[in-house]
């Protein structure tokens, strides 16, 4: 009975990975070649206040690109990293962000995310199906 589960899910669970990897990658690089002046014109980031967008690491970057994302998708959530970026960006709100600036950031970091749901997922019906009991 498992091992007819783990060979239906497991063909689904990698298409979705690889589906995910895929709008994260068209979603990031439509965003790095395309939207990136408009979107932090748009949500003004504090840091970008600060220093240009051109003199951050990428790990700055990528911070604030996740900030923009939890603030449009989570904007009542005040605990932790939501809170957070929901501080630091309060003077956007998400209802009045345009579609444009928002499916980049969201195609980008929700196919990251949901990537990591379902990578957890083959790993875990690879080791359901290499241990039959």
């Amino acid at each position: 009975m498992l091992s007819d589960f783990v060979r239906y899910a497991l063909p689904l669970a990698g298409t979705l990975m690889i589906a995910c990897a895929l709008t994260s990658l068209v979603s990031g690089a439509y965003l790095l070649l395309f939207n990136l002046r408009r979107s932090n014109q748009v949500l003004r980031h504090p840091y970008l206040d600060q220093y240009p967008w051109e003199k951050l690491t990428f790990s700055l970057k990528a911070g604030v690109l996740l900030d923009y994302f939890l603030r449009l998708n989570f904007p009542k959530r005040q605990s932790s990293l939501f809170g957070n970026a929901n501080r630091l960006l309060k003077h956007v709100q998400p209802e009045d962000v345009p579609m444009g600036v928002k499916w980049p950031l969201m195609g980008l970091w929700g196919g990251c995310f949901l990537g990591m749901i379902c990578m957890l997922a083959v790993w875990i019906l690879i080791a359901l199906h290499s241990n039959p009991t």
